[in-house]
């Protein structure tokens, strides 16, 4: 935990991101894993991608496999530029 002098301000707006209905299960069940809301999950893998790291350690990918398996996600990073939106 860091301690109050080294806690950075932030400005947070609220917005309408929509995203593939299973990648979004996964993404709950993974914030409620750690304990924390699915912005501030978000939040934590773009700032890791944009610095070219992974955001998981080893023990919470495989619980990622797990909960995908569990809510049928097959997608994979190949697949993104992919989508079409079904209606």
């Amino acid at each position: 935990m860091q301690n109050a002098k080294e806690l950075i301000e932030v400005e947070r707006v609220q917005t309408g991101v929509r995203l593939e209905k299973r990648l979004l299960k996964v993404l709950k069940a993974v914030a409620e894993l750690k304990d924390m809301s699915l912005g501030d999950l978000l939040e934590g893998i773009v700032l890791h991608a944009f610095e070219g790291k992974s955001a998981f350690s080893p023990r919470t990918l495989k619980r990622i496999e797990h909960f995908k398996s569990i809510y049928g996600l097959t997608l994979r990073a190949s697949d993104s530029h992919k989508f079409k939106e079904t209606r």
